[in-house]
């Protein structure tokens, strides 16, 4: 078989994507967007991995099976430039609309695109206990079982400590960014921890290095905390807006959700009330509770 998968973004997004790789059988293409190449590059399971600005080299492809897990009319539109004998996913129906296979309908209900609108949509994710593994792996026929996340070769920094703080999530999510980072680091020091601040890198390579040299992590929702998951790395995840239930956690993540989430969910514009709506000792104590029983665990190991 010849599979191809179009997944651009957000880069969460597409690491969330790879456990796809070890089940899925034949040869496997991604487009994906120019920024998230990186974190395609060196994957054994990948044998193309195509930018969106060179799209035109799927001109006149076949392929077996397509999966088109982005909601967008541009991505659905790429469909035209190749042929398939399956899809899984969006596309433009005969009068232009996006729609989507039913084959894919436990993720895109929920989406912008579901066809119940998006108040209902919302409402039915809020609802939702799945993770987005569960769904994207049910609807091709096969059965999620933890399989991991898979990443490249990080490049090398010098950015090392006990625990990487990630305080941005993006223009997107503008809630997602907890208000309180600067007191948690403050707190973390005076305990003896080396906190650091991740800071921007100019590739992704470099991002996921900064993430690997620390055994701890807290963050948003956000590609620091998939990176975590992907690296057998302990994190405290703060979920203020978006699904914590979508998320697999590996047994390695602990979350901490607002309690007024409904009021927020999925919502992109800002109110600093939600960035304030989970308070910093709570946050402190999940993180302090949760490395310690995380040092437990690593010294039962080693003496078993």
């Amino acid at each position: 078989m010849r599979i191809l998968i179009i997944k651009l973004g957000a880069s969460g997004d597409v690491v969330r994507t790879t456990p796809l790789l070890p089940v899925l059988p034949g040869e496997i293409h991604w487009l994906t967007d120019d920024r998230n190449i990186d974190l395609l590059t060196g994957i054994q399971q990948i044998a193309l991995s195509i930018r969106w600005s060179e799209r035109n080299v799927l001109d006149g492809r076949h392929y077996d099976l397509v999966l088109n897990l982005e909601d967008s009319t541009s991505a659905a539109r790429t469909l035209s430039r190749l042929t398939y004998d399956e899809l899984f996913g969006a596309y433009l129906d005969d009068s232009g609309n996006l729609a989507y296979t039913e084959s894919s309908r436990d993720w895109f209900d929920l989406s912008l695109i579901s066809r119940f609108g998006k108040e209902t949509a919302d409402h039915l994710k809020l609802k939702n206990r799945k993770t987005y593994q569960e769904m994207i792996f049910n609807g091709l026929g096969y059965t999620f079982k933890g399989e991991p996340y898979l990443l490249p070769s990080p490049i090398p920094t010098d950015l090392i400590g006990d625990i990487a703080l990630a305080p941005h999530s993006g223009s997107v999510w503008p809630m997602k960014n907890w208000a309180y980072y600067d007191g948690l680091r403050n707190l973390l020091e005076k305990r003896g921890f080396v906190v650091n601040v991740l800071p921007t890198r100019g590739s992704l390579l470099e991002h996921l290095a900064d993430v690997q040299n620390h055994r701890y992590l807290v963050s948003g929702d956000s590609l620091p905390m998939h990176i975590a998951l992907g690296s057998q790395i302990q994190c405290m995840s703060i979920f203020i807006c978006t699904s914590p239930w979508e998320i697999h956690g590996y047994g390695l993540q602990r979350t901490i959700v607002s309690p007024k989430l409904v009021n927020y969910f999925y919502r992109r514009d800002f109110d600093e009330n939600a960035t304030t709506s989970i308070p910093l000792d709570a946050v402190y104590d999940a993180v302090t509770d949760h490395m310690s029983i995380a040092r437990y665990s690593l010294l039962a190991d080693r003496m078993a």
